[in-house]
């Protein structure tokens, strides 16, 4: 069985979509994936391995000129591939009208959550097969059940398994103790203040932790900059691939994060994490997996309440 699915971004989603290629691939050994995803996310599909190819696609970057795109040897390349293979099944996980639009340009049969449950009711027009999926259920919970559907298997709310497998010497142990603080967002209002990670940063170094920081632009590295004065313990990360912090986060005593993709990665990864949730609600798309904690409200806790849960998490402590 060919399945081509389509998940595009964000990262957070798409790692929501890994647990139900392993639902799938469980029930049908046979089964293969296919997944158009954007360009910058095209490493997390290939981590699990029932996905036998990924079609990059560039939406961000061309819909900044949409005539032009349609113009684009790039789109029409894309396109052709995309029309090159026969699927058994087009599963649409994202339900949006820029997923289904390509999803109507695949061979197969175009399957998709119901008028009433999938997030831009214009998408369901282009499914030839609708699923009704509730809407107060968690991220990953919809996409497992949507694709258990889709597919014609049992679903099995028991078990979660992100599948996850990195390719050898992706991912090695490390003896290094430290804490990742994962400070940065998509979101501003998603943003625990900086003042709060400099307490916490200064409470790491003085129980002799290091401390790793990510970024990804120029507005979130100088911010981690800023933290790095605070010791030499502090470490601002390279700009580095997903796989490449993967293996940070893989190897940390603990980590601390707000609400964005890498908190959902270190979740899949099983990885102890305290997640600082402000405006977003955990229950529909809170990081799911072993090790987690979850703190909501975020902006009325301090730094000495998320040390204490960091302190206990610590199996070395």
């Amino acid at each position: 069985m060919k399945v081509l699915i389509i998940k595009t971004s964000s990262m957070g989603d798409m790692i929501h979509t890994l647990p139900a290629l392993t639902d799938a691939k469980n029930a049908y050994p046979d089964i293969c994936f296919d997944w158009v995803a954007e360009e910058s996310f095209v490493e997390i599909p290939k981590w699990h391995p029932a996905v036998r190819k990924v079609m990059p696609l560039a939406i961000r970057r061309l819909r900044k000129n949409i005539f032009k795109a349609l113009r684009s040897t790039e789109l029409k390349n894309f396109l052709q591939e995309l029309k090159q293979e026969k699927y058994d099944f087009i599963i649409d996980a994202q339900g949006l009208i820029k997923s289904s639009w390509i999803a109507a340009f695949a061979t197969g049969l175009r399957c998709g959550y119901s008028f009433n449950s999938v997030r831009e009711i214009p998408a369901a027009l282009f499914y030839q097969k609708r699923f009704s999926v509730a809407k107060n259920l968690h991220a990953i919970t919809r996409i497992r059940k949507l694709f258990s559907m889709a597919l014609g298997y049992q679903f099995q709310d028991a078990t979660l398994d992100y599948g996850i497998k990195f390719a050898a010497g992706e991912i090695e142990k490390s003896p290094e103790k430290y804490l990742v603080f994962i400070h940065a967002a998509s979101q501003d209002n998603k943003l625990w203040p900086e003042k709060n990670w400099e307490e916490l940063t200064k409470l790491a170094v003085a129980k002799g932790y290091k401390v790793k920081l990510p970024w990804g632009n120029a507005k979130e590295h100088e911010r981690a900059l800023r933290l790095a004065k605070i010791s030499e313990q502090v470490i601002v990360l390279p700009k580095s691939s997903l796989t490449e912090i993967a293996k940070v986060l893989k190897n940390a005593a603990a980590i601390v994060a707000v609400d964005t993709g890498f908190s959902h990665l270190a979740a899949a990864l099983g990885v102890k994490t305290i997640t600082l949730y402000g405006p977003t609600n955990p229950d529909l798309t809170g990081a799911i997996g072993k090790n987690q904690t979850h703190l909501t409200n975020f902006l009325e806790t301090n730094a000495n309440q998320v040390f204490k849960i960091v302190a206990v998490s610590d199996p070395a402590s």
